[in-house]
């Protein structure tokens, strides 16, 4: 459930820029809780959803075989929901992950806002084509490589280095959000990682996995 706040600014740790400002500064504040799903896969709408602080989550799901797959995590500074600019359905899912406030603004607000500031249409169109650049990399990934191959790469991507030469991956680790990242099923994840741990190539501590080596390219 959302509620409205008169004044709530970007996170400090966000870097949006001048035009994505002064089109928050537009928009209807909103704070929405941990668990709220924020946009609903194959509804109708022309919200754009910017957010200010928090973080939520992009995916999609099927109902037959009743599992989800994540595109991503996205937080203060970006926005959400311009697929559906053009009145087509919602392309994907977004849940709340932690408290967040978003500024919400409609079409026409847009339409305002790049009729004042004709370089926003340009960022717009940036981020769409960014998104579906990531996509695309997405599916040749789910065609062409096993999901041991994919696991390394997003570990990979994840990791954090540390002073001690392992690397530490923080966030969305559980075996559950690395299956639903990699498109496929949470056992095929908790298999591999055992083999990982088995052979000292990684550590699950208290609240994150440790990468002790560098991941073998191949299993």
């Amino acid at each position: 459930m959302a509620t409205t706040d008169p004044l709530d600014p970007f996170d400090p740790s966000a870097t949006p820029s001048p035009a994505l400002r002064a089109l928050a500064e537009r928009g209807d504040i909103r704070r929405y809780r941990k668990g709220t799903l924020l946009i609903q896969e194959g509804d109708r709408g022309d919200n754009l959803f910017i957010i200010l602080k928090g973080q939520v989550r992009a995916y999609g799901s099927s109902i037959e075989e009743d599992r989800e797959v994540t595109f991503g995590y996205y937080g203060a500074g970006e926005y959400m929901g311009e697929i559906s600019l053009d009145g087509g359905p919602r392309s994907a899912s977004v849940m709340v992950m932690e408290p967040t406030t978003c500024s919400v603004v409609t079409r026409a607000m847009i339409e305002q806002h790049i009729a004042q500031h004709p370089q926003f249409a340009f960022e717009l169109l940036g981020k769409v084509i960014w998104r579906a650049r990531m996509l695309t990399a997405r599916a040749k990934d789910l065609s062409l490589n096993s999901v041991y191959g994919r696991l390394v790469k997003l570990l990979n991507e994840l990791a954090v280095p540390q002073p001690d030469g392992t690397r530490v991956v923080a966030e969305h680790s559980t075996h559950q959000e690395l299956a639903d990242r990699l498109g496929c099923s949470r056992a095929m994840v908790t298999r591999l990682m055992k083999d990982l741990s088995t052979n000292g190539c990684v550590a699950q501590e208290q609240r994150h996995l440790r990468l002790l080596r560098e991941l073998p390219p191949k299993w």
